[in-house]
């Protein structure tokens, strides 16, 4: 089975220099988790909700910095036609709950994300993932 089969396609985006309170409310007005950074129709980053609590609110920004301040920028991602047990173990690998997914072009199309790979009814790959993304650093 194919990632593509499983992703989320609706993803949401905003620029590096929205600030951390409309990212916030993006989150919240979709009920997701991350937002993916686009700049001049590039993936530049990823944010989520988790990075705005530790990075910014626990550091003391203000929420009117821009989400460039705590963003991941060291983006990793999967291929749309990749398997899936493929993802997953890479996913428990880099201990990432979710990545965004992209076309051979190089396109962002979709997001992965535990909760999708919890859905194909392979508990043995959803239990090592969960695992692999669970460690305690």
């Amino acid at each position: 089975m194919k990632i593509n089969e499983i992703m989320s396609r609706e993803v949401r985006t905003v620029s590096p220099s929205t600030t951390l309170r409309e990212a916030a409310e993006v989150m919240r007005q979709a009920d997701i988790g991350a937002l993916v950074i686009n700049d001049n129709d590039r993936m530049s980053g990823v944010i989520t909700d988790r990075d705005i609590v530790i990075r910014a609110v626990a550091e003391g920004l203000d929420l009117s910095s821009p989400v460039s301040a705590v963003m991941s920028d060291d983006v990793c991602y999967c291929y749309d036609d990749e398997e899936i047990d493929h993802v997953a173990k890479n996913m428990a690998q880099i201990e990432k709950r979710r990545l965004p997914v992209v076309n051979r072009d190089k396109r962002l199309v979709g997001m992965v994300s535990l909760a999708n790979i919890a859905t194909c009814n392979v508990d043995k790959l959803s239990a090592n993932l969960l695992r692999g993304v669970a460690q305690a650093h």
